[in-house]
């Protein structure tokens, strides 16, 4: 199954970035879609979730600031991230149930 993520880049602090990452069909309808992220040296953790119906959940650290989204028509799950900060640089992976994609980089330079 493949993932792809997209959307990441060099931004600076207080800047927006928009994250996308398609699905195929068969497995997006069925599932929860979530994003993690992974800094450098760092565990890989949780930052968004929105469920089959739409219910969405956030990591402290971004509420507020990011967004999650999905359209379903397009099998893709979005994440709007505004006023970006340096400790937002990481490696972003959207995952669709338990299978995740290839991380898109972004970087927040000060």
């Amino acid at each position: 199954v493949q993932l792809q993520a997209s959307g990441g880049g060099l931004v600076q602090v207080g800047g927006s970035l928009r994250l996308s990452c398609v699905a195929p069909g068969n497995i997006f309808s069925r599932n929860a879609a979530q994003w993690y992220r992974q800094a450098p040296g760092k565990q890989r953790s949780f930052v968004a979730i929105v469920s089959r119906t739409g219910t969405t959940e956030y990591a402290d650290s971004v509420v507020g600031r990011f967004t999650i989204s999905r359209d379903d028509a397009e099998n893709t799950v979005y994440l709007q991230m505004n006023n970006l900060k340096p400790e937002d640089t990481a490696v972003y992976y959207c995952a669709i149930g338990l299978t995740f994609g290839q991380g898109t980089l972004v970087t927040v330079s000060s």
